[in-house]
């Protein structure tokens, strides 16, 4: 049985290309393509494809926020991402929304058809050559976690408070307790996430979900 597949992809020579070439092989069956994120839920909800490849940069609606919703909704669908740039934190990001590959466009076709395959035989596909900075960043992102998960729950609010920008006298009279206080909480936490000043708190909170900039 072929497996069959929906290319979304905003530049319609990109889609016509990789179908081409897909074709080729009596093992790969185009059943429909999409210009934008919308027309990707759209295309999957009539064709029922096996796998789809996805742009990330599409307009209207970025195929990282497609495989959200997708997500979301329960369309299990394979999703292998592909993308021009070999950005480590948009390929964290998809794999926190389990996409299934990711693979960079200017790398050979062969690539894609490892991934196909790999893909549709249930294992994780990325591109060889994002491997180790994947595994890099993934080590440092433990470490933050391990400093997140070692704030008091009364130290995560004021670390929230720090970035809002608020200072100590405030935080003290938000928090109903003394400014002593809240300069202790504050030497603990800056020492915990490793940070020397409340500018790189707000950061590191920003930084990691702490804290929404709105």
């Amino acid at each position: 049985m072929a497996v069959n597949i929906v290319i979304a992809d905003d530049h319609k020579m990109v889609r016509e290309g990789l179908k081409c070439l897909l074709e080729l092989d009596k093992a790969y069956n185009v059943v429909g393509e999409a210009g934008d994120g919308y027309e990707c839920l759209d295309v999957v909800n009539k064709t029922n494809p096996d796998i789809i490849i996805m742009d990330i940069n599409m307009p209207n609606l970025n195929g990282l926020q497609t495989l959200k919703i997708m997500r979301q909704e329960n369309i299990n669908k394979k999703v292998i991402m592909v993308t021009l740039y070999d950005d480590i934190d948009y390929l964290i990001k998809a794999l926190d929304y389990k996409c299934n590959g990711y693979v960079l466009k200017n790398s050979d076709f062969a690539i894609l058809k490892d991934a196909i395959d790999s893909v549709e035989k249930n294992e994780i596909y990325v591109e060889p050559s994002l491997t180790v900075m994947l595994n890099s960043s993934l080590a440092r992102r433990d470490v933050k976690k391990s400093m997140i998960d070692s704030l008091t729950k009364r130290e995560l609010e004021i670390l929230k408070l720090i970035a809002q920008g608020l200072l100590n006298k405030e935080i003290a009279a938000m928090l109903n307790i003394s400014e002593r206080t809240v300069k202790n909480h504050i030497s603990n936490i800056f020492k915990k996430i490793d940070v020397s000043d409340r500018t790189q708190a707000a950061v590191f909170a920003i930084k990691n979900g702490i804290v929404e900039i709105k």
